[in-house]
Formats: C-alpha cells, structure tokens, sequence
C-alpha cells in the first residue's frame, strides 16, 4: 500500500511546509527534504497535539 502525503491547504505554492499522511500511525515529515526521514506517532498522540495547537 502506498503512502499518501497531505500537505496544508493553507500552504498554497510554498515548498515550506510540512505533510501528513495519515494511516494506522500519524507520519510527519518535511515537503522539502522528504527523504530524510519522518516523525511517526499515534493517533491519539497526533489528536492530542492539534487540540493543544488550538
């Protein structure tokens, strides 16, 4: 299965930001180096840290 990113539809056509994919796990990575890695974390633990950044 292959991974789909999401990036922000705030971002408009800037190259800086971040994109999501969400899936049994929440992966974070950077849209400009997406190669170097992500940061994968729960659900729950994604959730939680939406609802603190509103």
């Amino acid at each position: 299965m292959e991974t789909t990113w999401r990036k922000s539809s705030h971002s408009g056509g800037n190259s800086e930001c971040v994109e999501v994919a969400v899936e049994r796990t929440v992966g974070v990575r950077d849209s400009k180096a997406p190669a170097a890695g992500q940061l994968t974390v729960s659900r729950q633990a994604w959730s939680a840290a939406l609802d603190r950044l509103r």
